[in-house]
């Protein structure tokens, strides 16, 4: 018996000597970790007799080893710490390098560019924040970009003397105006492409214009060649030393013929340099699209913009007058109001080369079959067959939009009829009457007669281009501006508010297929309507995207003539 209470009396003394600091250990650990409950009181009064805690959270979850090192679950000095240490620093030196790795590119999409991609043939645009204004492109789109095709005081001129010169190219500009101009600037880029001297461009008379303008009836001659010094050789007229003018476009000796549309720079060196070498005067004949895009250098592409945008200058009297035009439409009810400049394809040659249908009565259907078959037989023959091929373009939307189709659009995209608008065209098909409906729904339409004075027009009518350069400048200077067909006229107009306009301007291209769609249902809602418009063109207001191959640069000038700003 005493060695029984003796061995108890030990027990209960080394049980006394270590529970304070088991007690104090587990307090320590209860403290330090937010995964271990609180202690709790015990007893006999629970529910099912002696109420029992539950487990901690770690051992509910087992944690990985670096975890448990990092929240203190882990004991510093048992043997696995170190470890545990070593795999946690390996983890978080991955992380760091995936981020450092990583953040040039984070970077460099929060500073990208404002770009639209072409996916298909929809155009998808990068998101903006904030209502958009009927009157301007959102202003990020306008702070991307910046017109990079003028001349720099510090850039160095290849120019060669005029004795190192190839020849001479001497060129007839055909068509209308906005074809003459193209023409021009292919001038000068061939003429750099071979070295070669360029006698400045004649502008002939077109059959359907049949206006007698000279160059410098409409540009400033002084201007363009100053401009383009340092670029390519520019004389006024043919040099005196050739006395066989009369041979130029007519002498096939003395006439380059038959270059293919959209041709390389290399066709031009390979097959024009040099015959150009051998006789030293050529004429170039035909000369409308004899030049490629994305066939030529990047610096030949960006002396065509500088060309366009910069070299190629109306005179002051119809820059002057233009202004005046811009100027009245702004303050024509009082105040200062934005206008809109509607360019109205729907004169009665382009409604016959369309080929496409139009409502009106038998007698003028009759009357535009007669027309069609008269000025080309070969594409009528009976006209058959072109009742089909009218709906089919009229659904892809190859047709010339009415002047009451285009105000269809222009009220679903939430224009009021209060807009004013100038409109830019010749004599419409079907006169007042075919005006009727988009004058109900636009009444502010005014062009340029209306706000010019007779005194002030007449003298612009002894040349045609020159009444075109007015409206030509005067789309140019408004706040929207809307086509409703292809052509050059479009296409410059559009491509100068891109370049000068840094995308800030809106330029229109309606979703002609949906006058198709609209028409062609009668159970469609008005709602819907608005509805589709609003969403096709929120990306066909000029906003910036990438020239891409085979693509006219006229139109979008941003790969070739354009930088980051």
């Amino acid at each position: 018996m005493a060695e029984l209470r003796h061995a108890t009396v030990a027990a209960a003394a080394a049980r006394a000597s270590s529970s304070p600091a088991k007690r104090d250990a587990e307090a320590a650990t209860s403290a330090s970790s937010p995964f271990l409950p609180s202690p709790r009181g015990g007893g006999d009064g629970g529910k099912d007799g002696a109420l029992r805690s539950s487990p901690p959270l770690h051992q509910r979850f087992p944690l990985p080893g670096p975890v448990r090192a990092l929240l203190a679950l882990e004991d510093p000095s048992s043997p696995s710490a170190p470890t545990s240490y070593r795999i946690l620093l390996a983890v978080l030196a991955c992380l760091a390098l995936a981020a450092l790795v990583s953040a040039p590119s984070v970077c460099s999409r929060l500073n990208a560019p404002y770009l639209c991609r072409k996916d298909g043939i929809r155009l998808q645009c990068p998101g903006v924040s904030g209502r958009g204004s009927l009157w301007e492109n959102p202003r990020v789109a306008a702070m991307s970009w910046k017109p990079c095709a003028e001349r720099r005081s510090d850039e160095i001129s290849d120019l060669v003397s005029e004795d190192e010169t190839s020849g001479y190219i001497f060129i007839h500009a055909e068509g209308g105006l906005n074809q003459q101009r193209i023409a021009i600037c292919n001038a000068v880029a061939i003429a750099k492409i071979m070295n070669a001297t360029l006698i400045l461009p004649v502008l002939k008379q077109d059959q359907i214009w049949k206006d007698q303008t000279k160059f410098e009836d409409i540009f400033d001659v002084d201007h363009f060649i100053n401009y383009l010094k340092y670029d390519v050789r520019i004389v006024r007229d043919i040099p005196d030393w050739f006395t066989e003018k009369d041979e130029l476009f007519t002498s096939i000796k003395r006439t380059v013929k038959n270059i293919p549309k959209y041709a390389s720079a290399q066709f031009y060196v390979d097959n024009v340099l040099p015959r150009i070498k051998e006789k030293k005067i050529m004429s170039i004949k035909p000369f409308v699209d004899r030049l490629g895009y994305d066939n030529v250098p990047m610096k030949i592409n960006r002396l065509r913009c500088r060309v366009n945008y910069h070299a190629l200058k109306f005179l002051p009297g119809i820059e002057e007058m233009a202004d005046k035009l811009a100027t009245r439409m702004r303050n024509r009810t009082g105040n200062v109001n934005p206008y809109m400049a509607l360019h109205l394809r729907f004169e009665k040659g382009m409604v016959g080369l369309s080929f496409c249908d139009f409502v009106g009565t038998r007698k003028e259907k009759a009357m535009m079959a007669e027309y069609r078959q008269k000025q080309w037989p070969r594409r009528f023959k009976n006209g058959s067959h072109l009742w089909p091929l009218a709906l089919e373009k009229r659904k892809e939307g190859r047709c010339p939009l009415e002047p009451g189709e285009i105000g269809f659009i222009l009220r679903a995209m939430g224009y009021t009829k209060e807009t004013q608008i100038y409109v830019a065209s010749g004599q419409v098909y079907g006169g007042n009457k075919r005006m009727a409906p988009l004058r109900n729904m636009f009444p502010n339409l005014v062009t340029k007669e209306d706000l010019a004075s007779k005194e002030e027009i007449e003298h612009f009518k002894k040349h045609v281009t020159s009444l075109a350069a007015l409206d030509f400048l005067v789309c140019l200077k408004s706040d929207v501006f809307v086509m409703t067909h292809g052509g050059n006229f479009a296409k410059l107009i559009i491509g100068f508010r891109r370049y000068m306009g840094r995308h800030r301007l809106k330029s229109i291209k309606p979703d002609k297929g949906l006058m198709s769609k609209f028409f062609g249902d009668p159970y469609m809602p008005w709602a819907t309507f608005v509805e589709d418009v609003m969403i096709t063109h929120q990306t066909r207001t000029g906003l910036p995207e990438a020239t891409f191959p085979h693509y006219d640069l006229w139109e979008n000038p941003l790969t070739h003539c354009m930088c980051r700003a």
